[in-house]
């Protein structure tokens, strides 16, 4: 279901920031534009521009509670003889040697910052105009001390254009949600400009008043269909152009591996929001975009949304025991419920192996399997893969195991791999496992995705000088549909 109702209150409620915060920063601003006018400082100003998220209305709640921020352009004529770190740096005095600002300002390469108790915080950044011609714009670089062509009004106004192109006003309510789902999971890495310009791509002005933006979820469902589409035509990095300049590439500081990452997760979550939508019966869509939004959403339906779900889930629970690791339903399951609703001993089957190593008497965790599917072991392209992530039954995960958030497995030491296979398809054909095995290449294991299940792969790291376990990771589920 849509539950515009809900999507209302939720934005108004939890993502929106509240209407205090934007009049106190407001104030804010008003008083730094007076303190730039009546300082010392040398350039002529032409005027102030708003930028970034507060400019393009798309400015979210900090999701734990700490600080928001807003761009503020200083736009002035050229300064003879000044070179792009003058500018920068001389407003930067300005504010340092004011006993109001003193203790609030710091430098950075493009901009001041300054900090209000924590709260807030307003970046100023110098933007010259008419320095190359009577119509050019550029930001400052201090540590490069260079010019830079910029387009912050034509930007904010191509954001505002596809906005109108929405109506009732739901691009931007769409974007913000999104912006709330990137920071409440977590789970990608995508600066603000970036991920608004990737949405505002996704809409043109021949989607004026069709359906498929009638409202704010259906906006939002439709944006993300369009997106997920498009990365998917592109496995590797592509340019994402400033659309007022094309110059400028806004995916140029991702890598390849936080392309295919954010590639990744935008495909899982739009599944997630097409099944939100299209269910049927109210309590049951909320549980489903509970499951997209977090907790937060529809808390005045918490009660009721919840307990229809936890008691299908406590119904699922007691089949799960009962059936032991072959119900084969089992990843219907967990790709409703996610991981959390199987049993606390699931990943302890009665076929699996223990290790037969010596071991410390407190062995580290501090060890992460990371996987990566692809087509053959052999293939290039590969995408990455979390615990519950839901696969098919063809290729293959590249498993790796990684210690002290991300290093490789130092000299001196070995990696053992258990994989334990469950499903009733495995049992059947007596294929279950629950053995070790060494790695294909390096630390790394190859496994090819053929039985339906939920399967665990686990990484055991051996002190080669005395074959003694010293660290294990948590166990890595691997769900086969």
């Amino acid at each position: 279901m849509k539950l515009v109702d809900i999507f209302t209150d939720f934005l108004r409620d939890t993502v929106n920031l509240n209407q205090t915060r934007i009049d106190r920063l407001e104030e804010n601003i008003q008083a730094l534009q007076s303190f730039i006018r009546k300082s010392n400082w040398t350039p002529r100003i032409k005027g102030f521009e708003e930028q970034g998220s507060w400019a393009h209305d798309t400015i979210i709640k900090p999701v734990d509670g700490g600080e928001f921020d807003a761009d503020l352009l200083v736009m002035v004529d050229p300064v003879e003889g000044w070179s792009a770190s003058d500018y920068v740096k001389t407003l930067g005095q300005q504010f340092s040697q004011s006993e109001l600002y003193a203790d609030k300002c710091k430098v950075w390469d493009y901009c001041v910052t300054i900090t209000y108790a924590g709260d807030r915080k307003v970046d100023i950044a110098p933007c010259v105009a008419s320095r190359v011609s009577e119509i050019s714009l550029e930001v400052c670089n201090k540590k490069e001390n260079t010019f830079e062509r910029s387009e912050p009004v034509e930007y904010t106004k191509w954001l505002k254009e596809r906005n109108d192109y929405s109506g009732l006003n739901s691009f931007r309510k769409a974007t913000r949600l999104i912006k709330y789902l990137r920071d409440i999971k977590t789970r990608f890495t995508c600066s603000s400009v970036l991920l608004t310009t990737l949405l505002g791509k996704q809409i043109e002005w021949f989607d004026k008043g069709t359906s498929d933006f009638s409202d704010t979820p259906t906006t939002l469902r439709t944006i993300f269909a369009r997106l997920d589409d498009w990365l998917q035509e592109r496995p590797y990095k592509p340019r994402v152009e400033n659309p007022k300049l094309s110059t400028e590439d806004f995916a140029g500081s991702w890598t390849e591996d936080q392309y295919r990452n954010f590639r990744s997760f935008i495909h899982k979550y739009r599944g997630w929001i097409d099944d939100a939508y299209q269910m049927e019966g109210r309590s049951e869509s909320i549980a489903a975009w509970r499951k997209v939004f977090g907790d937060d959403f529809a808390k005045g339906e918490e009660i009721k949304a919840v307990k229809s779900t936890l008691e299908e889930a406590s119904g699922v629970k007691s089949l799960l025991l009962a059936s032991a690791a072959h119900l084969d339903g089992l990843v219907d399951v967990v790709q409703k419920f996610g991981l959390s609703i199987l049993p606390g001993n699931f990943n302890r089957p009665s076929h699996m192996q223990s290790p037969p190593w010596k071991q410390l008497a407190s062995p580290s965790s501090n060890v992460t399997v990371i996987a990566v599917w692809h087509r053959g072991q052999h293939s290039s392209y590969g995408r990455a893969v979390l615990p519950g992530d839901v696969l098919p039954r063809n290729g293959g995960l590249w498993f790796d195991a990684k210690v002290n958030a991300g290093q490789t497995v130092p000299s001196g030491y070995r990696v053992q791999w258990r994989i334990t296979n469950t499903g009733a398809m495995a049992f059947a054909r007596r294929q279950l496992r629950g053995g070790f095995y060494p790695p294909t290449i390096g630390s790394r294991l190859w496994e090819s995705l053929e039985y339906r299940g939920v399967h665990i792969a686990e990484a055991f790291i051996i002190r080669m000088s005395d074959d003694v376990l010293v660290a294990q990771s948590a166990p890595f589920n691997v769900v086969i549909e």
